[in-house]
């Protein structure tokens, strides 16, 4: 009997939350009224911050569970994974909608986002990326859907989402999606050769994003399984986060050979040992975000504590987001100016992520999200 239900949505644990949203709330109005020079650090030289680096890019990246888990479940057939297909949909689901927040806070103007749907630009990479990420928003809402509907009683219904028939296709689609915005995400930086540092500009940018969000996705499954397993007084799903410690070790492995086979062929080496901001900010993104965590992982998924595997899971979650922030503007060159985030922009970010938090608390508690959970007393 699941008794997640029982427990109340606003507890002493929810407030600070409720303090993030508003003051997140607060700084977005002003952020409207009084434009980004206002409001943030922004400058010509630095366009993109922390709203583009954390909102989109490490969002998008955290959120690539959902195809994930569901390419392994529904493709390949690896059923022992279906326990937490659900929780990465809607881990990837509510991330999306984060997304597309953070996008309308950082354009500025909420009431213009339909443009892109209808005035195409077909030589622009953001064209490609807006579509994608619309798409893929609906797919997630529709794999989701079964969960509503069944909150909602429309049991009939829910059971027609249910369908391989229908579920197939849009498991399809995410992959198929989800493959290209995540690469075309880092194909954008592909129009400044001259400003972002050598040691992340290649053209095979936009796979390094694809293979660093693959690993990504399932370290956020992993943290959320473990954290809301915690929070919630369930038991542990030991086997399927040692398999996923797994897919994430194999998916570092395979990310970091692409990296430096990239680096050696473009003759880049010697870029790591220029004593720069830059190579000391590429040795921490791949020692702590890479090789530390992967060798964790993979002794983790043999045997060890579910402690290890959260451990190196929250590494490769900073990896990323490292990566993200160093391509976005961590390792651009300045070219005039330079860039730290303004307390609004901080403040609105914080937000915007607690706003998520409170929404899966939500959805857990409400919905049919743990079919299986037990609280355990």
């Amino acid at each position: 009997m699941n008794r997640l239900k029982d427990i109340p949505l606003i507890s002493r644990s929810t407030w600070p939350l409720f303090f993030l949203m508003a003051l997140g709330a607060g700084c977005m109005v002003y952020r409207f009224a009084m434009g980004l020079g206002a409001s943030t650090h922004l400058s010509d030289s630095f366009p993109w911050g922390i709203w583009v680096g954390m909102d989109i890019l490490v969002g998008v990246a955290l959120a690539a569970g959902g195809f994930t888990l569901t390419a392994a479940i529904y493709i390949f057939n690896w059923k022992k994974y279906k326990p937490v297909a659900r929780p990465a949909v809607l881990t990837a689901f509510l991330g999306y909608l984060l997304l597309v927040m953070g996008v309308i806070i950082d354009i500025g103007k909420p009431l213009s986002f339909w443009h892109p749907l209808v005035m195409w630009q077909y030589r622009s990479v953001l064209f490609e990326v807006v579509w994608c990420i619309a798409l893929y928003t609906a797919v997630l809402a529709m794999e989701f859907s079964p969960a509503l509907l069944d909150g909602a009683g429309m049991h009939g219904l829910a059971s027609f989402m249910k369908n391989k028939l229908v579920l197939f296709p849009l498991v399809i689609a995410g992959v198929t999606l989800s493959f290209h915005h995540q690469s075309s995400l880092g194909n954008l930086f592909l129009i400044v050769p001259d400003k972002l540092h050598h040691l992340w500009y290649t053209p095979l940018i936009g796979l390094l994003y694809f293979l660093s969000a693959v690993a990504a996705g399932m370290a956020m499954v992993s943290f959320e399984s473990i954290v809301s397993s915690w929070a919630f007084k369930r038991g542990y799903e030991v086997g399927i986060l040692r398999g996923l410690a797994k897919g994430s070790a194999v998916s570092l492995l395979i990310y970091l050979a692409v990296r430096f086979t990239d680096l050696a062929v473009r003759g880049n080496f010697p870029l790591m040992l220029e004593g720069s901001r830059a190579s000391v900010l590429f040795f921490i993104e791949i020692m702590a975000g890479v090789i530390v965590p992967m060798l964790l992982l993979a002794s983790a998924s043999r045997e060890g504590p579910v402690g290890r595997i959260l451990g190196g899971q929250i590494l490769v979650m900073a990896g990323v987001i490292l990566n993200r922030f160093d391509t976005n503007f961590l390792t651009q060159a300045a070219h005039g100016g330079s860039y730290f985030p303004s307390w609004m922009e901080i403040a609105i970010t914080a937000g915007v992520i607690s706003f998520g938090v409170f929404l899966y608390r939500i959805a857990v508690l409400r919905l049919e999200v743990f079919p299986s959970a037990e609280v355990q007393h």
